[in-house]
C-alpha cells in the first residue's frame, strides 16, 4: 500500500485508530444517559479553545482541550444543580463556543478558513504533535471507559441507585464530562468538531441493533469505530475527500447493516424462545 509511505498518512492512520477507539467508548455511556448530542455542543465549545490557540500562538489541541473541560464540567455542574435544563446548557455551549471561536479568530487576524481543518477534518493537517497529544488523551480516555466500566454504567443507568450503594456520583459525572471533553480533541483533527458526536453516537447506535449486553455493545462499538476510521481515512487518501464526512457517512452505512441484520436475527431469537418455552412445557406435561 502505497499510502504508508507517506509520513503524514501514518500519521492519520494512527490518529485514526484513535479516534475509533475513544469516540465509542465515551459515547456509548453518553447514549446510556441519553445526552447523545453532548459532544456537538463540547465540539463548538472546543471551537472558542482552538481560535484561542491561534490567538496566543499555541497548540491548538492543547488549548482546545483544557476550553473543552472547562465547558463540559460548567455543563454537568449546572444540569446536576438543577438550575436549568439539560438542553439549556447545551444551547449554551452549542451558541456561546461557536460565536466566541469566530470572535477570537477574528481578532487573531485570521479569517473562519483558519478554523477549516479544525470544524471538518483532514489527514493533511495531522501535525507530529497533533499525534502526540491525541495519543496522551486517548490513554486517559480509555483508561477512564474501560477500567470504569461498572462504576459509570451504574450512574449511567441509575444516579439514585448507585448514591444508594456509595458511589461516588458527582465525582463520576465530572469524570465523564472531562472525559466526554478530551475525546473531543482527541478526534477533532481527523473528523473535525462539527462531526465527532456522530462518532460518539453511530458506531453504539449500530452495534445496539445486534448484541444485548453492555459489554459486547461497548467491544462493538470500538471495533466498528476503528473499521469505519481506518476505512474513511483511506478512501479520503484515494478519493481526496473531507475525512469526517467520508468516516460519518461509513459509520451510518454499518448502522444500516446492521440494521438489517438484527431483524431476522431477531426473529430467530423470539422463535428459539417460544421454542424452548414449547418444550418446557411438553416436559412439565410428562412429569404431571
Amino acid at each position: 500500500m502505497d499510502l504508508l509511505n507517506y509520513a503524514f498518512m501514518q500519521r492519520a492512520l494512527l490518529a485514526a485508530v484513535l479516534v475509533g477507539l475513544t469516540a465509542p467508548a465515551i459515547g456509548t455511556y453518553l447514549v446510556q444517559r441519553r445526552q447523545a448530542v453532548m459532544g456537538d455542543g463540547i465540539g463548538h465549545v472546543a471551537m472558542t479553545g482552538v481560535a484561542l490557540g491561534f490567538l496566543l500562538n499555541t497548540n491548538p489541541v492543547w488549548m482546545a482541550s483544557i476550553v473543552a473541560v472547562v465547558g463540559a464540567v460548567g455543563m454537568e455542574l449546572i444540569r446536576s444543580r438543577g438550575r436549568t435544563s439539560g438542553d439549556i446548557a447545551l444551547a449554551m455551549l452549542f451558541y456561546g463556543g461557536l460565536a466566541g471561536g469566530v470572535m477570537i479568530i477574528n481578532v487573531a487576524g485570521g479569517s473562519t478558513a483558519s478554523l477549516s481543518s479544525y470544524l471538518f477534518g483532514g489527514i493533511t493537517s495531522v501535525a507530529p504533535e497533533d499525534v502526540t497529544a491525541a495519543a496522551v488523551l486517548a490513554v486517559f480516555v480509555l483508561a477512564v471507559t474501560v477500567g470504569l466500566r461498572r462504576q459509570l454504567f451504574a450512574i449511567s443507568q441509575d444516579e439514585e441507585f448507585a448514591r444508594v450503594t456509595g458511589l461516588p456520583v458527582r465525582a463520576l459525572n465530572l469524570l465523564m464530562a472531562v472525559t466526554a471533553a478530551l475525546t473531543v480533541t482527541v478526534a477533532m483533527r481527523i473528523v473535525g468538531l462539527l462531526l465527532v458526536s456522530a462518532m460518539m453516537v453511530i458506531p453504539v447506535a449500530a452495534a445496539q441493533r445486534v448484541t444485548r449486553g453492555f459489554t459486547a455493545t461497548l467491544s462493538l462499538a470500538m471495533a466498528i469505530g476503528v473499521l469505519v476510521s481506518l476505512t474513511g481515512v483511506t478512501t479520503t487518501y484515494y478519493l481526496d475527500a473531507p475525512s469526517g464526512a467520508a468516516i460519518v457517512l461509513l459509520a451510518i452505512a454499518v448502522f444500516v447493516i446492521m440494521t438489517a441484520v438484527s431483524a431476522p436475527l431477531a426473529r430467530r431469537r423470539a422463535k428459539a424462545a417460544r421454542a424452548g418455552g414449547e418444550e418446557v412445557c411438553t416436559r412439565d406435561d410428562v412429569k404431571v
